[in-house]
């Protein structure tokens, strides 16, 4: 079979949804294409109900910092609520209807099916029975297709029932002991959680320490916060094999230590859906890690890319922001292009951890004039009256010759909004001039950058 339409949206994760949403909305005939779940990978596998078992982990900790400020508490946690929010109220037990029913409302045609591009302007939709439509897209295609999980060639590891961040956000039951290969956001995240939660956690980080792309300042009170919850933290690791057998994994490392868990979660790295896209029909490298695209987010005549695989953050923000740049240019519209100068991030562990712009090291390498300025959050008035819990540190990084910011870090208690206003400050460039004439709201965390910026200089 063969149809003509204005817009096909292979993927449907934030960005990909918003995107066919509003071109739908906006009279264009548009043909929206996702595998799996209408949605993607943020809320049903990712964002949303790992920050449901954050929120549960943060909860115990709080109660355990009852002690000597307001008094004595006991709590006994429990997994069986934090089960059954994730399944009922962020996933609807990992049923999309809703937002199909919500895309079809905007006037959209929702496929599921495998999309792949057949030249341009055409793409060839299998469903699940092996039917094969051929759509034939007028204005153009618009390529969303996300991340998996990557597979890492570790000796015995396929042969093993590991878990995924997928598998992990569905458990019922936690077992008695964990080990997380990966320090990254989500191997730190879930490690606190399942600590938090009475489980023995290792985390193995290949790296010289977790969350590699943090400032090392934050990396390290991340890293101290995790090992006062009782995880053990080993960076700097390599991972000889993996193998399962009587209900226990085993990971072998380089060293000969070995490390012996009921469950093993690998939370290493993604894999762009590029492999299988027909990229080759439109002039494209199917093996390339990411899509080349221009500040309207063109990857092509007729064809855009949003999301992770334009290299620009795996981050849902950074889709949406650059769904509604690629709407507009489908639109014909005009807007502002896309800038990445002050892309912001937060690791959602306590405390939380968070950057926008560049780290200290990446603007020396660009050959930037740096000048730094740090400040402890427990010693400014917030942190020091918060007590237990209060520990932090901001960073900014100031371009010398310009004289405004260019990266800032915070690692805090509600460390990811702190950030909103440094990461105000790098993306308008605001003269560092500026930000120290400003009144900061006394007693606040965000208080503290101003001693941050009196440390530049």
């Amino acid at each position: 079979m063969s149809t003509e339409c204005d817009l096909v949206v292979l993927g449907l994760g934030p960005g990909g949804e918003a995107l066919a949403t509003g071109a739908a909305r906006a009279g264009l005939r548009v043909v929206a294409v996702d595998k799996h779940l209408v949605g993607g990978e943020c809320p049903y596998y990712g964002c949303i109900p790992s920050k449901m078992m954050v929120r549960a982990a943060d909860l115990l900790a709080e109660a355990s910092r009852v002690d000597g400020v307001a008094g004595e508490t006991s709590v006994t946690a429990s997994w069986a609520p934090v089960a059954r929010r994730i399944a009922e109220e962020a996933t609807t037990h990992w049923d999309d209807q809703v937002a199909v029913d919500r895309l079809a409302d905007a006037g959209a045609t929702v496929l599921h099916g495998t999309g792949r591009l057949a030249g341009p302007g055409v793409v060839e939709v299998t469903a699940p029975d092996g039917t094969v439509t051929t759509f034939r897209a007028a204005r153009g295609v618009v390529l969303n297709p996300g991340t998996r999980p990557a597979r890492l060639p570790i000796e015995g590891l396929a042969d093993t029932p590991y878990w995924t961040n997928r598998e992990v956000v569905q458990v019922t039951d936690l077992p008695g002991s964990l080990t997380v290969i990966g320090g990254g956001p989500i191997g730190a995240e879930i490690t606190q959680v399942m600590a938090r939660f009475g489980v023995r956690v290792t985390l193995l980080e290949a790296g010289p320490r977790i969350l590699g792309p943090l400032e090392p300042e934050a990396s390290s009170v991340v890293a101290d916060a995790l090992v006062a919850d009782g995880v053990r933290v080993m960076a700097g690791v390599e991972i000889s094999s993996v193998s399962h057998a009587d209900g226990t994994f085993t990971v072998t490392l380089g060293d000969g230590q070995v490390v012996h868990s009921d469950r093993l979660l690998v939370a290493a790295g993604r894999t762009p859906n590029l492999d299988d896209l027909g990229l080759e029909t439109v002039g494209l490298d199917p093996s390339a890690r990411s899509l080349e695209v221009d500040e309207r987010l063109r990857a092509g005549d007729g064809l855009w890319a949003i999301g992770d695989v334009t290299g620009h953050g795996a981050f849902t923000h950074v889709s949406m922001y650059q769904s509604a740049i690629a709407l507009r240019d489908v639109l014909g519209e005009d807007g502002a292009p896309a800038a990445y100068h002050a892309v912001p991030h937060v690791t959602f562990t306590d405390p939380e951890a968070g950057g926008v712009g560049l780290t200290e090291q990446q603007a020396r390498d660009r050959g930037l004039s740096v000048r730094v300025g740090t400040t402890p959050l427990e010693q400014s008035s917030r942190g020091w009256l918060h007590g237990p819990g209060g520990t932090g540190v901001i960073k900014v990084v100031e371009d010398a010759e310009r004289g405004v910011l260019v990266g800032a870090s915070v690692v805090g208690p509600a460390g990811g909004e702190i950030l909103g206003h440094l990461a105000l400050a790098v993306h308008a460039e605001v003269p560092v001039a500026t930000l120290r004439t400003m009144i900061y709201a006394y007693p606040t965390f965000h208080r503290a950058i101003e001693s941050a910026l009196d440390d530049l200089g």
